[in-house]
C-alpha cells in the first residue's frame, strides 16, 4: 500500500484513495482535525452562551459598563473579534503546521506521477 497507484487507477493516473488512506495523509488530516475540533466547539459554547445569556439573562445583558454601552453589546462585538482571532490564528496553524505536510504529499505524488509519464 505504500503506492498510491493500484489497479483500481488507470494506468499513469492516481488511486486517490490509496492516497487518501496512506499514513501521511491520515496524519494531515489528524493534525487539522486537532486544532479545528476544540476551537470549534470553543466558539460554539461561547456563541450559545450569548445567546442563551441574551434570551434568558436580559438584566445582566442590559447592565450599562460604560455609557450607553452594555455587557450584551460587548458580548456581541465580541463574537466577531472571537471569529477573526480564530480565522487568523488557523491560518497561522495551517502555514506552520498543515502546509508543509500537504506539500510532502503533494510533491511526493508529483514524482510518482513523473515517473510513470
Amino acid at each position: 500500500m505504500n503506492d498510491p497507484r493500484s489497479e483500481t487507477a488507470p494506468p499513469g493516473a492516481i488511486d486517490y484513495v490509496a492516497v487518501e488512506e496512506s499514513a501521511p495523509f491520515q496524519e494531515l488530516k489528524r493534525t487539522q482535525r486537532s486544532f479545528v475540533f476544540p476551537l470549534a466547539i470553543a466558539f460554539l459554547v461561547w456563541y450559545f452562551a450569548y445567546v442563551l445569556l441574551s434570551s434568558f439573562a436580559t438584566e445582566f445583558m442590559a447592565q450599562r459598563v460604560w455609557g450607553d454601552i452594555t455587557v450584551g453589546l460587548l458580548m456581541g462585538l465580541g463574537q466577531f473579534v472571537t471569529t477573526f482571532a480564530i480565522t487568523m490564528g488557523y491560518v497561522a496553524f495551517a502555514n506552520r503546521r498543515l502546509d508543509p505536510k500537504a506539500e510532502a504529499i503533494r510533491d511526493d505524488l508529483e514524482r510518482r506521477q513523473g515517473v510513470s509519464a
